[in-house]
């Protein structure tokens, strides 16, 4: 094999490593998965960036991401974490975005864009009106800012009376 026909299938098997959170999304969907390399030796090297400082799921990704491709046959695979530029939900997919309303968790809006400078990390109250992804209405209203993650807050839907998580702007 050449080794752009490898790069082409780490990349391939890395794309499609769930999410531990949300594992209806794959961590391409997520927009976690930054980049994958090959070198001249064969080691595979995968960068991922985390959602936020210190979140928990970072562990779980890397091993998956090593598992999967150890499995496909790569021997050498290393797992590095990227920090900069920070994640934003903007880099969710437009595919991620529908598969979680199509699991009933709200897709997140517009990530915050700060005055000057760098986007800082803020997980602070969530936009006023979030529709509900179950039956669209937008009577719905917030019931803890904090879900199963930092990430996700709890809402409920008025129209049909549904609980469901958010995805949080970042």
């Amino acid at each position: 094999m050449t080794l752009m026909t490898d790069v082409r299938r780490a990349r391939h098997i890395a794309e499609r490593v769930p999410d531990p959170e949300l594992p209806m999304l794959t961590l391409a969907d997520l927009g976690v998965l930054r980049d994958v390399e090959v070198g001249e030796d064969g080691t595979v090297v995968v960068s991922l960036t985390p959602t936020y400082s210190g979140c928990p799921a970072m562990a779980e990704m890397r091993a998956g991401v090593a598992a999967r491709l150890t499995a496909a046959g790569f021997t050498h695979v290393r797992v590095r974490t990227v920090l900069d530029p920070p994640w934003t939900t903007e880099w969710i997919t437009p595919s991620g975005r529908r598969t979680l309303a199509e699991h009933g968790i709200a897709p997140p809006g517009p990530a915050p864009r700060p005055s000057s400078g760098s986007v800082p990390l803020t997980l602070s109250p969530t936009r006023p009106a979030v529709p509900c992804p179950l039956c669209g209405s937008a009577d719905t209203q917030e019931t803890s800012r904090f879900g199963a993650t930092s990430c996700k807050a709890l809402w409920r839907c008025r129209a049909c009376r549904e609980p469901f998580e958010y995805v949080k702007e970042i």
